[in-house]
């Protein structure tokens, strides 16, 4: 059986400004991933640590890195349809 797309795809004139984001947002994320794993390998007892509401640093800090990684999807979202949308009233990439 033979399965092709459904839609035709064409050129995404975009791509190398959603690469651009991606990029630099999974930095930003690294990093503070990254600051997450040194605090608990170099310094746990920080992790216990109470913060905001009542939460240890561990839990917080944890919250914070999935709440920012939503965040980063949505802005990741909004900025390529933004991009897309100016590169298609410059003429590019057109739809028949």
């Amino acid at each position: 059986m033979l399965h092709e797309p459904v839609a035709q795809s064409e050129k995404d004139y975009a791509s190398d400004y959603k690469r651009k984001l991606g990029i630099k947002l999974f930095i930003v994320y690294g990093v503070l991933y990254a600051g997450f794993v040194a605090i608990n390998a170099l310094i746990p007892g920080k992790m216990e640590t109470r913060t905001l509401f009542g939460l240890n640093l561990a839990v917080f800090y944890g919250f914070s890195l999935i709440l920012f990684a939503i965040i980063s999807g949505l802005l990741y979202n909004y900025f390529c349809t933004k991009e897309e949308n100016k590169q298609r009233s410059m003429g590019k990439g057109d739809n028949k």
